[in-house]
Formats: structure tokens, sequence, C-alpha cells
């Protein structure tokens, strides 16, 4: 994906960094009595990315959608600068939030470069509608999907269709992103590159909610996790003083070793693997030999010496 500091979107109102955006205040959500979110108390900055991780049926997507102002909390409050967002109506809410959705569907197969355009919806009649078409183009091709504009998007793979989605979402020019699972059918280039993007939206003053499993992308590319179990938070700071083996192993029931890259300082979350296969000695050195002598047999000339750095797109 091309990466730039935050060229989509209302330019003029940037909050300043730091300024809580969105806030929940005891957040409850029960469906048919059986409490599924419990008590929930956080905030979202300006200028921060905010993860959400824990075991599945912990509460992250249903969290998430009453942050989003998609569902509306059994008790409990949640205020959108201020403002109590269960009472903003639909258009103002689609003006200051954008929402990324864990399952890409659409009912009719539309072009993907007009499933992008439908993310600059809420600016119709607007000025903002003038700048449209630049707009579309640029998420487009900061999402890597200009090349799939003529596709249908029924047609597109599930990573194509996470891409175009998101190509979408910053399309519709929001200060505030809400993303669920943004990176779950993506190769690790693109799951890479869009928690990049999050980041410069960030930095450019947006605020960014992101669902995740993956625990160590959360730990690089967060400036705050929230550790959900049961519904309730188990853990809420910086990831360094949150991510500990400890309180991992206890939520996800099951040992998690967490520590330090021993090159970049970038922490590392890891299942303790007893059943991993691990090669025996002989194994390794007989891997090692193949490799070298794979090494030597790419001359020059070897079609091998062209194949590009990175992963072509499919």
């Amino acid at each position: 994906m091309t990466h730039r500091r935050r060229a989509l979107g209302p330019q003029d109102h940037a909050p300043t960094r730091g300024t809580v955006v969105l806030s929940a205040h005891d957040v409850h959500v029960a469906f048919d009595g059986v409490p599924i979110v419990s008590g929930v108390d956080l905030e979202l900055r300006a200028g921060e990315v905010l993860a959400l991780v824990g075991p599945n049926g912990a509460g992250k997507s249903t969290l998430l959608s009453v942050l989003a102002g998609d569902l509306a909390p059994s008790s409990g409050s949640v205020r959108l600068h201020g403002e109590d967002l269960h009472g903003l109506r639909l258009s103002d809410l689609a003006r200051r939030r954008a929402v990324l959705l864990q399952e890409q569907r659409l009912s009719f197969p539309f072009h993907v470069e007009d499933v992008v355009r439908m993310g600059r919806a809420p600016w119709r009649g607007l000025p903002e509608e003038d700048d449209d078409d630049t707009v579309v183009a640029r998420s487009m091709e900061i999402a890597e999907v200009t090349h799939l504009a003529p596709r249908l998007f029924p047609t597109l793979s599930g990573g194509e269709k996470g891409r175009a989605s998101f190509a979408r979402i910053l399309a519709q020019g929001t200060r505030v992103l809400m993303l669920d699972e943004p990176t779950a059918a993506l190769d690790i280039r693109h799951q890479e590159a869009v928690l990049v993007q999050a980041r410069e939206q960030a930095a450019a003053g947006d605020a960014v909610v992101v669902v995740l499993h993956d625990l160590t992308l959360a730990a690089a590319y967060a400036d705050v996790v929230a550790v959900l179990d049961g519904g309730r938070l188990s853990g809420y700071g910086v990831p360094r003083d949150v991510m500990t083996s400890d309180l991992l192993t206890e939520v996800y029931r099951y040992p998690i070793d967490v520590f330090e890259h021993p090159d970049r300082g970038e922490l590392v979350v890891l299942p303790v693997r007893e059943h991993a296969v691990r090669p025996t000695p002989g194994e390794t050195d007989r891997q090692s030999s193949i490799l070298s002598k794979g090494q030597r047999d790419a001359r020059p000339d070897d079609p091998r010496h062209d194949l590009p750095d990175s992963p072509t797109l499919p």
C-alpha cells in the first residue's frame, strides 16, 4: 500500500492530539438476558490507535458496534465529541466516524470503484462533494486496489474485498476510524500496510480503534490496548504495561510468552507450543545443506534473480 500522512477528508478540523474524541462510561450490553459487555469504561483520543483484543466471544465486536453507534447499549453511555453518540442523526454520524465491518457483504455486483465511491455518500449535496473523484482515486491508491476498479466486488478474493472496503472507509473522510479485524483475510504485507496506514491517520490527528486477534500486531501499532475477557476489561493501558505473559495467559486460558525482539526491541507475543514440529540436529544440517546448494545454484542468469523483493498483488 501507498502510505501518506492522512491525505484524505477534512484537513482543517483536527482536534488537538490527546483530546478525548470518544468516551464510553459503564457500558453494558445484554442479548436475551445474557451479558455480552459488562461495565466497560474507555476513552479514544485524537492522534492515537486503540486496539481491542481478547479471545473469541470476549465482546470485542459488540463493543465496537456500541462505540460506532450501530448498537445501543443496554445501559451506560457513549459520547462523541461530548455529544450523546446515540442521539446523533445517522447523516451526522456518517460524517464523523467510518466503520469497517468484519464481513464484507454486498447484495448486488457493484464494481470496486463504485464500492469505494459509496464512502462519499455522507457528503452528497455538501461542498466536500466536489472532492469526490480525487478522494476516491487517492483512497484506492492507498489501499492498492486501483487496478481492481473495473472488477465486480463479489468476484474478489477475501483479501481484495478487505482492501476495497478499507479504501471505502478512507474515502469517507472522517476523523474517527473504527476497524473490525481489518487484517483477518490479508497476507503479511497487506496486514502491515493497513496498520501502518492506521498509524499515519493517527499521526495526522485522527482517532483509530481497531479490533485485532494478532497480539504482536496490537503491541506494535497500538498506543493503547484494551484486553477484554467475558465482556469485561481485564487490562487497559499502554502495550508494555498490559500485554504481559501472566495476564494474556489468564485471559486466553492458554500459556503465552511475551518477550522483546532481540534486534528491534519490539514486543513479540507467541503461544507456548509444546507439540510444535522441531527438526532434529541431523535434519537441521540437511536443510542447511539444501539451502546452501540452492544459493550456489542461483547463478546471475538464473530467473530467480528476477523475482521481486516483495510479493506481487494477486
